[in-house]
């Protein structure tokens, strides 16, 4: 396979994605334990947790099936969460990437609202099409979470079904048993009005309107 799953610094107005490094550890932890109870079906480390975290996300970028990154806000330079490219997929051939998901994605409570997801889809969704020039982009989460449901669908993905036991539950009180997963996708016809979409959606948010 000659493709490298590897994401570079993607830049925006509110957020700055960068590849996830130890020199995160300390502003993830303080975001991780914000306010926890908006993460009810999401993997999210503790702050003691953090540093092995990001162990198993680098280890997952070295079989090139990750590249994780740190979500960074511009107001305060600081980390307020992940997010990443996961499970790239190549139909065509080994130097061609035709689909990519992002997933593992989580904010502070405090970012959350406050249009650094909406813009970092942006950027993610941008790059993934525009320079890696994929055909679908997926997004998929636990079908209980209507709070990850609703957020997805805000940034223009299309819903395409359920699928049952797909993968690990991360629930509470849920170790060992498997989930149901909302799959979401945008594909390359569809990126366009997305985009215009999503770079209203930005721009409102800039001048203080809708929240995402």
């Amino acid at each position: 396979m000659t493709f490298e799953l590897r994401g570079p610094v993607l830049e925006g107005e509110s957020v700055r994605l960068e590849p996830l490094e130890h020199r995160h550890v300390a502003d993830l932890a303080v975001a991780a334990e914000e306010d926890r109870d908006t993460y009810a079906f999401t993997w999210v480390p503790r702050a003691d947790e953090v540093a092995a975290y990001i162990d198993a996300q680098l280890a997952r970028a070295a079989t090139g099936r990750l590249a994780p990154y740190a979500q960074v806000s511009l107001a305060t330079g600081r980390a307020v969460g992940a997010t990443s490219y996961w499970e790239p997929r190549y139909w065509r051939s080994d130097d061609r990437l035709d689909a990519v998901e992002v997933g593992f994605t989580w904010l502070a409570r405090s970012a959350q609202g406050t249009g650094v997801n909406s813009e970092a889809k942006l950027l993610l969704f941008r790059h993934a099409f525009e320079k890696w020039g994929v055909a679908r982009v997926d997004l998929k989460t636990d079908a209980r979470n209507s709070r990850s449901r609703a957020a997805i669908e805000s940034v223009g993905a299309r819903f395409e079904g359920v699928l049952r036991n797909w993968s690990r539950s991360w629930a509470p009180g849920e170790d060992g048993l498997l989930r149901d997963s909302a799959i979401y996708s945008v594909t390359a016809q569809e990126w366009p009005e997305c985009r215009e979409k999503l770079e209203a959606r930005v721009a409102r948010r800039r001048v203080g309107g809708e929240r995402g």
